[in-house]
């Protein structure tokens, strides 16, 4: 039987390993965020994290925002993004479509008004294709606002976009004169 509370923890447990901080448990992430999946389990057992190669794929599997990947013969495993360390993750360029959306709170749009869409701690500031997912996201931080994110501008503009394996769109930044109130 699944235990989805667990699965849930060692999810998150594994975002934290995999995007923020492998020296935790004392892996290593190699220059494109890849690590050893048995040495991942050995340490995450070690680290009293109980989990096996077959929870760990269900994770995978089941893991609505697809945050992880593994390599082709399931020996590598990475998070797809979000990494607040420094991981070239090898995406490329991409033009986006004319319109991306951000999510956010409704405390953070004077800010961001203000000063545009910033990175801060992560690697990339991440858009999504669709307002759903973007409500999603803003819900997290308390009452959302989305803002429309004139991507396909931008891009003439000679800004970058990259797509992540699960679909979030990622650049450096958004400056404000790029973002619309979504009235």
């Amino acid at each position: 039987m699944i235990d989805k509370n667990y699965h849930t923890k060692l999810s998150k447990f594994l975002s934290l390993i995999l995007r923020h901080r492998p020296e935790e448990i004392g892996i290593r992430l190699d220059s494109n965020g890849w690590t050893n999946v048995d040495e991942l389990i050995e340490k995450m057992n070690a680290y009293s994290r109980h989990i096996d190669f077959e929870t760990l794929e269900i994770i995978l599997e089941t893991n609505n925002k697809k945050r992880f990947s593994f390599n082709e013969d399931k020996s590598l495993i990475r998070a797809s993004q979000g990494h607040s360390i420094e991981i070239d993750l090898g995406y490329t360029n991409q033009k986006p479509p004319e319109i991306l959306f951000h999510g956010t709170s409704e405390k953070s749009v004077k800010s961001i008004l203000e000063k545009g869409l910033e990175r801060q701690k992560r690697q990339h500031v991440h858009l999504s294709s669709d307002i759903e997912t973007a409500i999603k996201v803003g819900k997290r931080h308390g009452k959302p606002f989305v803002f429309l994110v004139l991507a396909e501008q931008m891009y003439n503009d000679n800004f970058q976009f990259f797509i992540s394996d699960n679909g979030v769109w990622l650049t450096n930044n958004v400056p404000a004169k790029y973002l619309k109130k979504d009235e």
